[in-house]
């Protein structure tokens, strides 16, 4: 969707708007067997190791036109990660006036004016023992302050972790003032999450959006249309699963991203 610009505007002093962008990744498995949970441990320890996290968050800098200054990270036993970046941004434009191009994915242009920012993500395993499905969680946090937008990396992190549920909210806060005095609580349209999302979003995911823009609060949930059991089972089914079973694994799977979708048993 393209949006309109806004107009420059002449600031005075530093746009002090703050913009954090959350994003909970939820990634949903089937395991009930010794051989299966053996496989989708190492699945687990492949895609969610701290060297892998912190390509992504670099990345994720560069995006948003960041320095990196600290990285800490952390892997756990038996599964889960932290790393967390903090970034100091220098200016690819000039230091006054609000931005004249909305945030989106995958910019050829970075327009910032920033002091310094941080990027962290957390990950969470979580189980069923009873049902053989196993959730991970990772939860990515990317706050700015100043002129640009985490929204420019949301893309990236999408297709980055390819979430089966994602639950994503954007918040704009504080304000900023022009040179006559006027105060903006936000300098760039927006009118959903939804808006800075590839069109393969829509094709691959189910999507409701809670709004208050009034607030400057934008809140996205996604569900992910195909489920797939091989997508989910870490096992070749004909040696884990009696064909007459596949239909009950798939049915659980697909309520546990159902009930995580929603918020609700």
């Amino acid at each position: 969707m393209t949006l309109g610009a806004m107009p420059r505007l002449q600031l005075t002093g530093f746009n002090n708007l703050t913009k954090t962008l959350c994003l909970n990744s939820y990634d949903v498995g089937y395991a009930s067997t010794p051989a299966q949970q053996k496989r989708y441990l190492a699945y687990i320890d492949e895609t969610y190791n701290t060297e892998r996290l912190t390509k992504i968050l670099s990345t994720v800098a560069g995006i948003i036109g960041g320095n990196i200054l600290n990285i800490a990270r952390q892997d756990y036993e038996p599964q889960g990660a932290s790393v967390a970046l903090l970034i100091s941004e220098g200016s690819a434009a000039p230091a006054s006036g609000l931005a004249s191009e909305p945030p989106g994915p995958w910019p050829d242009a970075l327009l910032c004016h920033l002091d310094k920012s941080h990027i962290t993500i957390h990950t969470y395993p979580e189980s069923q023992p009873n049902q053989g499905i196993s959730v991970f969680r990772a939860d990515i946090d990317v706050s700015t302050c100043g002129r640009i937008s985490p929204l420019k990396a949301l893309d990236y992190l999408i297709d980055c972790f390819k979430p089966d549920i994602a639950s994503i909210d954007y918040r704009v806060r504080g304000f900023t003032r022009d040179d006559i005095g006027n105060k903006h609580f936000i300098d760039h349209p927006i009118h959903s999450i939804q808006d800075f999302l590839s069109q393969d979003a829509s094709v691959h995911y189910q999507m409701i959006d809670i709004n208050l823009a009034q607030q400057q609060i934008f809140y996205t949930r996604m569900l992910r249309k195909d489920s797939d059991l091989r997508h989910y089972q870490f096992s070749p089914a004909e040696q884990d699963a009696p064909f007459h079973d596949q239909s009950g694994i798939e049915r659980r799977v697909r309520q546990e991203m159902t009930e995580i979708f929603y918020g609700e048993n």
